[in-house]
């Protein structure tokens, strides 16, 4: 069995003291391909800012493999990336050097080479002087794939990657993290799609607020626990009780 890439110690996590995710423990292992599934309000996408370290840790802990902590590749639900920004698909698309360069590091010969092949490889080629707000929502998600392999990250945290897409521009970004999953990347994606976690992702983590089965996707996403996750969780309730440690 392959290290842990990340684990979960006893991990809550929620929003004023309200928790979305409860006490959740377990390993990730490095190289996996991981569907994160549950209804709305389950704590999906809450499991990924915190991984990616844009939410506050209300209880417990992540732990990363020493040396992956600062490897991480994050795309938000396109619905967090404003489209009427003018800026151009090269610059958006180029923000994913910045890691690498630094804010104040201009973008040379061979920063504009791995751009453009990053766009090539999301079928964009040519695409650089466009400005993002003409592209339709599938050419956005291939331009926030190809800002994420600029990243060049260990560890791809993917929050909702097909909603409202065409059905050709998810087979090519199917590819993609295939792909990355076969150079021993470990790929974390929220996904709604049940057939499709089924036919793409060999491990399922199912929330609904509290897991409910974690491990072959063919076991954990029987009727059974389906059933009783959509019966889980409703929205959240901002009058619930404080989370507290069970004793």
């Amino acid at each position: 069995m392959s290290a842990a890439h990340l684990t979960f110690e006893n991990l809550t996590l929620g929003y004023d003291r309200h928790p979305a995710v409860h006490h959740l423990s377990g390993g990730i292992a490095k190289g996996d391909l991981l569907a994160v599934a549950g209804p709305n309000g389950a704590g999906k996408s809450t499991l990924l800012k915190a991984i990616a370290g844009v939410l506050p840790i209300m209880d417990g802990r992540i732990a990363f493999a020493p040396g992956s902590e600062d490897s991480v590749g994050y795309l938000p639900q396109n619905a967090e990336v404003d489209r009427n920004f003018p800026l151009p698909v090269f610059d958006f698309v180029a923000a994913g050097l910045w890691s690498g360069l630094g804010l104040f590091r201009g973008v040379g010969a061979a920063e504009r080479q791995r751009v453009e092949k990053a766009l090539s490889d999301v079928g964009l080629a040519g695409f650089g002087a466009r400005q993002l707000r003409t592209l339709s929502g599938g050419q956005v998600q291939r331009c926030l794939f190809a800002r994420l392999m600029l990243q060049n990250a260990q560890l791809i945290l993917l929050d909702e990657p097909f909603r409202a897409i065409d059905a050709a521009t998810i087979a090519d970004l199917l590819k993609l993290i295939h792909g990355w999953q076969a150079e021993g990347r470990t790929v974390i994606a929220v996904i709604h799609d049940i057939e499709m976690i089924r036919a793409h992702f060999p491990h399922t983590l199912l929330l609904a607020r509290d897991p409910l089965g974690w491990g072959d996707t063919t076991a954990v996403l029987t009727e059974a626990n389906l059933l009783k996750a959509r019966a889980m969780v409703g929205a959240p309730d901002p009058f619930a009780a404080d989370c507290t440690r069970a004793a």
